[in-house]
């Protein structure tokens, strides 16, 4: 009878100590998990008030939560008397097997929180990065996606755009339209540059200030070539460079101004025959 008690009070003292641990266990689960969405809670509130991109708060935010779950979960487990540390060495195996796999999509995700945070461009904006031109549709942490003029949908690694330059030509509300018109060696220069500046200033696109400029640029083979230098809005910079293209040729036309083209002398020779 009295080894029956003692396996008895045995068993007891173990279902006690286990009880204990699992009751502690739980404890530390829900107290930790109540702590992680808190401290997600304060951390998004923090990146709201310091107006950081909402899809970089979205993934901080989780990131930070499953760390903290993750953290908890080894906590717990540790409670329950299981070796931890083994379970440290197989997270820290399977992150670094992880991000070996996923090498290229990390330097994207890092490109895209650079583009995010640095915000060279944004959603609107033309541009042209990653060797590829177009208007900026949406920003994400591993791609950038860019629509064409022609309405091409365009996909490109984060990587790509932050690996070279970038140029975007929507940063400034003006932008300077630069145009070259040639004229015959023959025509009268003055008459040529009034007429140019009569265009422009009839155009309401074009800005008075910076003024415009117009000038002799370069004394080529067959033209004088004048470099023509407006200041329009950055939304009109097509339409005042196609209209003007028109317009001048229509009124230098009109003038008497020619427009040359590149023309060479043919000279023939004629051999005696003895």
């Amino acid at each position: 009878m009295e080894d029956q008690s003692t396996v008895v009070d045995t068993i007891a003292a173990s279902l006690a100590n286990w009880g204990l641990r699992v009751i502690a266990a739980l404890l530390i689960l829900v107290i930790g998990m109540w702590i992680a969405k808190k401290v997600k809670g304060l951390f998004t509130t923090i990146l709201e008030k310091k107006e950081v991109e909402p899809t970089l708060i979205g993934f901080f935010a989780n990131l930070l939560y499953g760390a903290i779950v993750v953290f908890v979960a080894i906590a717990a487990i540790g409670k329950l008397g299981v070796e931890t540390t083994s379970f440290a060495a197989v997270i820290a195996a399977a992150g670094l097997a992880i991000g070996l796999a996923l090498q290229g999509s990390l330097s994207n995700f890092a490109s895209g929180v650079l583009l995010i945070l640095f915000k060279p461009f944004k959603a609107g904006n033309f541009v042209k990065a990653g060797g590829e031109a177009g208007i900026v549709v949406e920003v994400g942490l591993l791609t950038t996606e860019l629509k064409t003029p022609d309405n091409i949908k365009i996909i490109l690694p984060n990587a790509q755009v932050m690996g070279g330059s970038i140029t975007n030509f929507s940063a400034h509300p003006t932008r300077r339209c630069d145009m070259v018109v040639g004229v015959s060696y023959g025509d009268d220069l003055k008459k040529a540059k009034q007429i140019i500046l009569d265009i422009l200033e009839a155009d309401e696109r074009v800005l008075k200030e910076p003024a415009v400029q117009v000038a002799v640029s370069n004394l080529g083979d067959s033209s004088v070539d004048f470099v023509v230098r407006p200041w329009v809005n950055a939304a009109d910079y097509w339409a005042v460079k196609f209209d003007f293209t028109q317009k001048v040729k229509e009124t230098f036309d009109a003038e008497g101004i020619s427009i040359p083209f590149p023309q060479r002398d043919v000279h023939l020779f004629q051999e005696a025959v003895s």
